[in-house]
């Protein structure tokens, strides 16, 4: 159990958490979920240690062990990942490093090895006979081979190197796992296996996601941070999002009869019960919403962008053709003689091994890097273009009306309408005078994302769009692009937001592609023999 007691943080004139009281209990996975900026990271760092709150304290169990995954990507670079794995476990670690020092002191006397034989016996009760089994098991699950377990962490990818310190989180069955962004940088069978492990972990977890298919699969409930307070709902971010827009609806009909009100709230509880899916995590939710009282449902304060997309023209007959594409990086061969063929009305989900095959095949699509092949578009088709790196768009100093003025109409230029166009994007009053190279990443993504909807293209192309997005901005984008009448292409880690989206599966390797026309996202991942052939592709 973990116990958030009176937590304040006071920052200059903000305060970022005021008497923040909560439990969080074992067998529960917690979905800590709010706006960018109010805190998720920093509420984490608070209950690892990391940073010393202003007033209150964090109190477990007795001999309780807390883990935490940190990014701290090139700690380890000299070491191995079963050693860094191991190192997960500190007592354990220590334990190990103290009997191992007396057995190797030629010195050591007969009280040495009496202190070594109970530091056997308390190793043996921490699981440490099992441990470099326990090690390999978490680094073959996510990916890392037994000839890569071995070898120095220098020579794995940023990406292998996520996976690692992921394990090393997850080694020696933690008391308490806080959880910051888990899933980035993983592929589809890590992020599959990761959920199933969540949902079987019998601990307390803690995490922080803007997965809202990994959020729906592994939580058990929702802790809302607003206003400086955290919040706890029973369910999962779905069925926190659903219940709290309701409520908003009903508080604001001020001529609903009340007992119509706890009707409809009501039928959306039972609902939202009958339809869990069969996992353990979400049986066991659904007796917690039998439970629920309907006073603990509450609007919330969140804030949706308005996006819409509108293409000025259809496409013709043709959207693109690629032959024989190949990228070379640093002489590296990233994507080696790659063919396919889009067409109009395609919304197309690029899966890789890795970041580096989508954005490179991206970059290629838009001109923005060499390459070798054919890449022809339809010539009726007009693209714009959401790169993961948005550097180059933000360089200068003009401030957010002046830098999207650029890509308005002769009708559209005009500062009312423009004003009124970011504020739908929720960037409000003196706002929209904030110069560009000073935004967060978010509000870059969310200025980028006010470009496309003024130039008006009937294709998109998009590289993982849902980067540095809070999840109601994510929300917002995944109906937007739902509903466009437009061609897409586009990479994204994001479960939901492919499963919704996509009707083309593409998945890419060093050599060649598998094309999945018509098939939604879910059924691409349960298509066994399809599955098998990702496999075979990814691993020659």
């Amino acid at each position: 159990m973990l116990q958030v007691s009176d937590i304040s943080l006071q920052f200059s004139d903000r305060k970022l958490f005021d008497e923040v009281n909560i439990k969080f209990l074992p067998g529960n996975c917690y979905g800590l979920i709010g706006a960018n900026g109010a805190g998720k990271s920093t509420f984490l760092r608070i209950l690892a240690g990391d940073i010393e709150p202003s007033t209150g304290h964090i109190a477990m169990g007795t001999d309780e062990r807390l883990s935490v995954l940190r990014q701290n990507h090139f700690d380890y670079e000299d070491q191995t990942p079963l050693d860094v794995v191991m190192s997960g476990n500190e007592v354990l670690a220590k334990i190990a490093q103290e009997k191992d020092a007396i057995y190797m002191n030629p010195d050591s006397t007969d009280d040495d090895f009496m202190r070594a034989a109970e530091l056997e016996a308390h190793f043996g009760e921490l699981g440490g006979y099992e441990a470099d089994s326990e090690a390999a098991s978490l680094l073959q699950n996510l990916g890392i081979t037994v000839e890569q377990q071995t070898n120095v962490m220098a020579n794995l990818t940023a990406g292998e190197h996520v996976k690692v310190l992921l394990a090393k989180a997850l080694f020696g069955k933690p008391d308490v796992l806080l959880l910051d962004e888990p899933t980035n940088g993983l592929d589809i069978q890590a992020i599959n296996w990761l959920e199933e492990f969540l949902i079987n972990f019998e601990n307390t977890v803690i995490v922080v996601s803007h997965d809202r298919h990994f959020l729906n699969k592994v939580c058990t409930h929702m802790a809302d941070l607003d206003f400086g307070k955290i919040k706890l709902f029973v369910g999962n971010y779905d069925f926190w999002k659903e219940s709290s827009e309701l409520a908003l609806k009903l508080q604001g009909d001020a001529n609903r009869k009340s007992e119509e009100k706890i009707k409809e709230l009501q039928d959306f509880i039972a609902r939202f019960s009958a339809n869990a899916s069969k996992s353990k995590q979400a049986t066991s939710r659904k007796k917690m919403l039998d439970k629920i009282e309907l006073d603990e449902i509450v609007p919330s304060s969140r804030k949706y962008p308005f996006i819409n997309f509108k293409p000025d023209r259809e496409i013709g007959n043709d959207l693109l053709k690629v032959d024989n594409l190949s990228v070379k990086i640093d002489g590296e061969v990233i994507l080696d003689k790659i063919s396919f063929i889009l067409n109009p009305g395609d919304k197309t989900a690029f899966i890789g091994q890795n970041d580096i095959q989508t954005t490179a095949l991206i970059r290629a699509l838009m001109g923005d890097i060499e390459y070798t092949g054919d890449v022809k578009w339809g010539v009726t088709t007009s693209q714009a273009y959401l790169p993961k790196d948005n550097s180059r768009d933000f360089a200068g100093g003009e401030t957010i009306l002046d830098w999207l003025r650029q890509f308005a109409s002769k009708e559209e230029d005009d500062n009312t309408f423009l004003r009124g166009f970011l504020g739908r994007m929720l960037f409000s009053g003196e706002e929209v005078n904030k110069s560009v190279n000073v935004l967060s990443g978010g509000e870059k993504v969310r200025v980028m994302l006010s470009k496309l909807m003024l130039l008006k293209s009937n294709v998109l192309v998009l590289d993982d769009p849902t980067n540095h997005l809070d999840l109601e901005s994510i929300s917002s984008l995944n109906e937007g692009l739902t509903n466009y009448k437009g061609s897409l292409l586009f990479a994204s880690h994001d479960h939901e937001f492919i499963q919704t989206i996509a009707n083309h599966i593409i998945v890419l390797s060093k050599n060649g592609v598998i094309d999945r026309i018509d098939e939604t996202y879910d059924e691409f991942l349960d298509n066994a023999e399809v599955q098998a052939k990702v496999k075979a592709l990814w691993e020659n």
